[in-house]
């Protein structure tokens, strides 16, 4: 009758997780490196392949998210849910291209109060209702960082590769890995392909864990900010958009192939799933 019992609670989990959706921290051990514009970029290219996506901004002290996606002058945000003024319901934006957004606020007062710790909670409510959920967090390890960190079950580390970076990056992963978190990988931004950049294999194996994108240094990414558009939309055939579509296929499981090339065999491919 126990075993029974234990069988039936079994199944119910396992039900459970598989309509909860996947929630993915990307994070970084130096600021500067390019998590938010990786952030809007990926939600973007995940909604545009049919998932439903939501992009939060979990930088409490200096959240940037909205300013790249054009929802920084809204009036209610993260820090009011996670002050107790505001229902959550009431911060969640769908941006023009189908994703939804929950920004922060650009207010220093906006930081007085709040409970960092709520976020967890925050997450749960969300994950029945959303394929992915990407939380562009701040940079280090601080408080808001490892708030962030114990809300999610993936992370995704991002850096750029220089020395000052990799190392900032190699503390977050074994911080992660500490707080028994699944890194799905490194993705290397911002990349020039000059001699005094770090190897690719190498700092994979420094690592232990996959590179799984390297996003060149592109005046695209710059253009999309500017107009608060992410490239992967505003100019879809740059460098930097087409890696940021091959990270977002490999995070998903699916093989990446460029509509431009791929023939009709590729499309018969795509169309199919292989």
């Amino acid at each position: 009758m126990l075993v029974g019992g234990l069988q039936k609670y079994l199944n119910f989990f396992l039900k459970l997780i598989e309509i909860m959706g996947r929630c993915i921290l990307l994070t970084s051990g130096k600021g500067g490196v390019g998590k938010t514009t990786l952030t809007s970029n990926l939600a973007a290219t995940l909604s545009k392949m049919g998932y439903e996506t939501l992009a939060i901004d979990a930088n409490f002290t200096d959240p940037n998210l909205g300013i790249h996606l054009g929802t920084h002058l809204v009036t209610k945000t993260l820090h009011d849910v996670l002050r107790g003024d505001e229902k959550l319901e009431n911060v969640i934006y769908t941006h023009p291209l189908g994703f939804k957004v929950i920004p922060g606020s650009l207010s220093i007062n906006a930081l007085k109060n709040i409970n960092y710790k709520k976020l967890s909670s925050i997450i749960l409510k969300l994950l029945s209702k959303f394929d992915f959920i990407l939380l562009d967090s701040a940079a280090g390890l601080g408080e808001e960082t490892m708030s962030a960190m114990d809300s999610v079950g993936e992370v995704l580390v991002v850096t750029n590769p220089d020395l000052p970076s990799v190392t900032d990056a190699f503390k977050t992963i074994k911080y992660a890995e500490k707080k028994n978190k699944k890194v799905i990988g490194v993705i290397l931004n911002r990349v020039k392909k000059n001699q005094y950049e770090l190897d690719e294999k190498e700092l994979s194996e420094m690592f232990g864990v996959p590179i799984i994108g390297s996003v060149p240094e592109d005046i695209s990414i710059a253009k999309s900010i500017h107009k608060k558009i992410p490239v992967v939309h505003i100019d879809s055939n740059s460098p930097a958009a087409k890696e940021i579509r091959k990270i977002a296929h490999k995070i998903v499981g699916k093989h990446y192939y460029e509509t431009e090339k791929e023939g009709v065999f590729g499309r018969l491919l795509k169309l199919f799933g292989k």
